[in-house]
């Protein structure tokens, strides 16, 4: 079974940017989705992003869309997560995911990474 490691998470200032990765431990599938998530104090997990392993094909959460890009690197096993204008309400742990339906709704996918903290500070 594949396992996903986050990294690039940290604390920053609102307007600041910051990119998180996801490597996987083995080569995905063609038919790979890749998402991530985030979870905030005393919330539920949120979708922010997905994207398909093998096509051009991304979908946001409103509330990141014009400011956060997911990406794919195929050499290296990758997702990331390329997070632009910082709101101190994007604060949360951000978790990539790993499925095969192209799917906004967590319980849609099986394996997730560990999750990394991201701070903005106002």
């Amino acid at each position: 079974q594949v396992q996903l490691i986050e990294s690039g998470g940290g604390l920053v200032q609102a307007g600041d940017s910051l990119r998180l990765s996801c490597t996987a431990s083995r080569r995905f599938f063609s038919s790979a989705v890749l998402a991530w998530f985030r979870q905030a104090p005393g919330k539920e997990r949120e979708f922010v992003a997905m994207r398909r392993w093998s096509r051009d094909s991304s979908q946001y959460a409103d509330a990141v869309k014009d400011r956060f890009t997911i990406s794919t690197d195929k050499a290296e096993n990758t997702v990331n997560l390329q997070m632009n204008k910082l709101k101190p309400d994007d604060t949360a742990v951000y978790y990539c995911a790993h499925g095969s339906s192209y799917s906004s709704l967590s319980s849609d996918y099986v394996i997730w990474g560990q999750g990394t903290q991201v701070t903005v500070s106002s």
